[in-house]
């Protein structure tokens, strides 16, 4: 629903050197201000009116409205960023500071790949425009994915938690794939009771270490959350959650998520085909996004699926790392 290889081009254009002679100044300030940004205000404006049209109708997410807001501001030259504000305010009053390699890299951010989720450097003005872009999609045609995604199962709740600081523990290794080894760790766990959280559900908890899926591949774990400093058991790994975001990649992970809850057919539940990942993980992925909350991907990025009936059931809810008071 979103096209990075558009905004791709857009960054790579904006960082080669031979296409920013003096001669050809001119005419790129028209590209970008008129062509891109211009462009962009101008569609907004037509998609918000006709929206506002539909909006009695209640077949319009209120969400994109806000998505809107969001991307204009930043197209006005607006941006919260305080790494980019100078930058940016310059090349929207004088686009001669475009001649400037440094300049041009603020703006330009770096390419994120197909997908849009690969690993950034630096964070560019383009790259936001990326992301807001995606946001209004999403808001528009996220409910109606997310009603159609529900095939032989259904979605029973959903709401957003911010918890109390928590920890992890847990452990990796393709020997948990068999039950009897599952129910021998949770044994384990089960002797630090004392020290259970809010959330003493068994999980299967799984992040990328703060890093983009391009260079670090998916870890899970399987374990419980506990209290924060409950001792860790030998061989055991621990993460560490706590409520607010310190805005640096990596542990320790925030404790504010999405939770869903599903029932029906199981199989269903979990089903991969058609799916970036499995129906669970895409149906609350998708709830998220189409509320125009922000996943805090890849810096604070983690999941897990929930198993409210024992590690050796199938899990029926999912927690999605959401940074919903933003």
């Amino acid at each position: 629903m979103q096209n990075p290889n558009v905004f791709d081009a857009l960054t790579e254009w904006l960082l080669d050197d031979s296409q920013w002679s003096e001669d050809k100044l001119a005419e790129n300030e028209q590209i970008l201000m008129q062509g891109v940004f211009a462009r962009f205000r101008a569609q907004n404006a037509q998609l918000r009116t006709y929206l506002k049209e539909l909006e009695p109708s209640g077949v319009v997410n209120p969400a994109v409205f806000k998505a809107l807001d969001r991307f204009d501001e930043q197209l006005s030259g607006s941006t919260l960023d305080k790494r980019l504000q100078e930058a940016v305010s310059q090349v929207f009053t004088d686009f001669s500071v475009m001649r400037e390699r440094g300049v041009r890299e603020i703006i330009a951010g770096n390419k994120t790949g197909p997908t849009g989720t690969y690993t950034v450097d630096f964070y560019g003005y383009i790259n936001y425009l990326k992301d807001l872009d995606a946001a209004v999609q999403w808001a528009l045609f996220m409910p109606d994915v997310v009603e159609k995604q529900q095939n032989g199962f259904k979605l029973d709740s959903f709401e957003y938690k911010n918890m109390p600081a928590m920890r992890f523990i847990g452990r990796e290794g393709d020997d948990l794939n068999d039950i009897d080894n599952r129910i021998n760790l949770f044994r384990i766990l089960d002797k630090l009771k004392e020290f259970n959280s809010d959330w003493p559900y068994d999980v299967f908890f799984m992040h990328h270490y703060g890093l983009g899926v391009d260079v670090e591949p998916m870890h899970g774990f399987w374990g419980r959350f506990m209290r924060p400093d409950t001792p860790v058991p030998e061989g055991f790994l621990y993460f560490d959650l706590v409520p607010h975001n310190d805005n640096k990649a990596g542990l320790p992970f925030v404790s504010q998520f999405a939770y869903a809850t599903f029932s029906g057919d199981m199989e269903a539940m979990h089903r991969r085909e058609g799916f970036d990942v499995d129906a669970m993980y895409d149906i609350t992925r998708n709830i998220i996004l189409g509320q125009g909350v922000l996943i805090p991907y890849p810096e604070k990025y983690w999941t897990a699926e929930v198993f409210l009936d024992g590690c050796d059931k199938y899990s029926s809810a999912y927690m999605f790392s959401a940074d919903y008071e933003q």
